[in-house]
């Protein structure tokens, strides 16, 4: 027999082990595969969690996009304590809890009516920053309708004066209590309407908001008290009717 060096030797030990090792490798990801495989959808997901923008938490607050020290009637502390407290926080909520949805997402043994509470929580707390961001975006302008909007408030109200009305009596149907009041335009029936919605949860399916106005009492109480009507004046006279208008346009390339 030829003799082998000692390095020799080594060498082909090496090589050996490294190809057993590529072996045992590529069989283990071939079980790994087939054991995924057999998995439910969900026991996958538990098993892996990629990275996933629905579970981001990146949400930030839109700044206020008008001056606070030149509404009428509605105050710059207001707005302010408004804007951070109540807005901020439902942003940082929402973050919050989309973070956590994606933790629990790991746990396979969690029940479903826990993820389900906390899918509740993800669905108020979008509402919120949504409604929010449409809220102050409304703001700011001088009260006067005008254009677009004005037209089709028209052709569905037959007048602005029988609009803001109903408009007004909708939302003073929530003063002392919480919710929103929303002239919407509903892309599913093609109808405008002036909506009640008692929390960030209620919407009508396939509305589009046109003109929104928040009625829970964080939005007066500090300047008004229980005075919601009053309230509800000081907002006609600060609607921002270029934004309405802005929205009619966009929706009409919806539709």
């Amino acid at each position: 027999m030829d003799r082998v060096s000692r390095r020799k030797l080594m060498k082909m030990v090496a090589v050996a082990g490294s190809g057993a090792a590529l072996t045992t490798l590529v069989k283990t990801e071939q079980v790994n595969a087939e054991e995924i495989a057999r998995m439910t959808t969900e026991e996958q997901a538990a098993t892996v969690i990629p990275a996933a923008r629905a579970f981001g938490g990146q949400h930030s607050p839109k700044p206020l996009p008008f001056d606070p020290t030149k509404l009428k009637g509605i105050s710059e502390k207001l707005i302010k304590s408004h804007w951070e407290n109540n807005y901020g926080g439902a942003v940082k909520a929402l973050n919050t809890v989309e973070q956590r949805l994606a933790a629990m997402l790991g746990e396979k043994d969690l029940p479903p009516y826990i993820y389900g509470d906390v899918k509740r929580e993800e669905l108020v707390r979008t509402g919120s920053v949504v409604l929010h961001e449409y809220y102050f975006a409304n703001l700011g302008g001088d009260g006067k309708a005008s254009g677009k909007a004005l037209d089709f408030i028209k052709q569905w109200f037959g007048s602005y004066e029988q609009w803001e009305a109903e408009f007004k009596k909708t939302a003073n149907a929530l003063g002392g209590g919480s919710g929103w009041t929303i002239l919407s335009y509903n892309l599913h029936t093609g109808e405008l309407h002036n909506y009640w919605a008692w929390d960030h949860m209620h919407n009508a399916p396939m509305g589009y908001p046109l003109l929104v106005l928040d009625m829970y009492e964080h939005a007066y109480h500090m300047d008004y008290g229980a005075a919601a009507a009053k309230y509800v004046d000081a907002f006609m006279q600060n609607v921002n009717w270029d934004e309405v208008n802005r929205r009619v346009e966009e929706m009409r390339l919806r539709k």
